[in-house]
């Protein structure tokens, strides 16, 4: 089974699944270093997929957003910029993605505008509460398994993930070291979808 398929089951499955229709099942997550050019990856995604674009350090970051965009909306691909509301209003993003320390800018971004998708960051419960807190759509909850983007990071595992899970009060999508040889461990969890980078490219 592919990661797209066993997330829209996710999807299907989830108590959040007829309150969040719109929320994509299945994410690309950009790194800089290793996904630094996002666009041949974008256009492998299913249609109704969702991208998040980080990419903090880039030289050029909003000419860049502007560009990967275009190229979203063309695939309607649902888009989101990471870390920085305003720059998500200037290019006309779909809405915002926020690191667990800047769950507090989700509050920021729905008072601009309000029908905007917001995903919040959390590696707890206590980061889940406060994304919930700040009026996030959904929670990017990691990480699942042992992942390169944090090498240090202690894994939370199946069993503790989809405790957590059932105790949010928004849609929780799995990220972190997810992969053909694991994914599957996700089902009855209760997550809502999937997020990635290296098994989804």
């Amino acid at each position: 089974m592919t990661l797209a398929k066993l997330a829209a089951q996710l999807k299907c499955a989830s108590r959040f699944a007829r309150r969040e229709r719109a929320l994509p099942a299945l994410w690309l997550v950009s790194d800089t270093q290793r996904l630094p050019n996002p666009r041949d990856a974008i256009l492998r995604l299913p249609t109704g997929s969702g991208f998040i674009f980080r990419h903090y350090d880039h030289g050029d970051r909003e000419a860049m957003a502007r560009t990967l965009l275009r190229l979203c909306r063309k695939r309607r691909i649902v888009f989101l910029l990471a870390g920085d509301w305003r720059m998500a209003l200037r290019v006309g993003a779909d809405g915002a993605h926020f690191p667990e320390r800047l769950a507090h800018q989700a509050r920021a971004m729905r008072a601009v505008k309000p029908d905007a998708m917001v995903t919040v960051a959390a590696h707890g419960l206590r980061g889940m509460r406060r994304a919930h807190q700040f009026g996030a759509d959904a929670i990017m909850l990691s990480p699942l398994f042992a992942t390169q983007s944090h090498p240090g990071a202690a894994p939370l595992g199946p069993v503790r993930f989809a405790k957590l899970t059932r105790a949010a009060r928004a849609p929780v999508i799995a990220l972190g070291g997810i992969g053909a040889a694991n994914a599957c461990r996700l089902q009855g969890s209760g997550a809502t979808g999937i997020a990635g980078i290296s098994a989804i490219v």
